[in-house]
């Protein structure tokens, strides 16, 4: 366990905790709401290879992914000019238009954006 740490609450942090009223509520939720993201990252993302992964960081390398930027990696992928040995980026594009929301999210996640 982690000793107590002062966290900024950002509008997800804050509209997640609205209704709470007190210092143990809020960490509850917190804590209940990372262990279900933890799950659903376990559970989620997609089989790439190393010259798949490379494309998308490539794309998501400006730093932070939105869920709307997320939702449009298949489209960012079909326009980047990225090429490296063994990528079929028309292949790609198919496997990420194929996939859902939690396995893309978890794709960009293990990719550390």
């Amino acid at each position: 366990m982690i000793p107590n740490t002062r966290v900024h609450f950002g509008p997800p942090l804050a509209l997640l905790t609205a209704e709470l009223t007190n210092t143990l509520e809020i960490s509850g939720k917190i804590n209940r709401t990372a262990e279900r993201y933890l799950e659903i990252m376990r559970q989620h993302g997609l089989d790439l290879s190393q010259a798949e992964r490379d494309c998308i960081a490539h794309v998501c390398d400006f730093g932070f992914v939105a869920p709307q930027e997320i939702r449009e990696l298949a489209f960012e992928v079909s326009l980047t000019e990225f090429e490296r040995e063994g990528l079929n980026k028309e292949a790609l594009v198919q496997k990420l238009e194929a996939a859902s929301f939690e396995d893309l999210v978890a794709v960009v996640e293990a990719l550390g954006f």
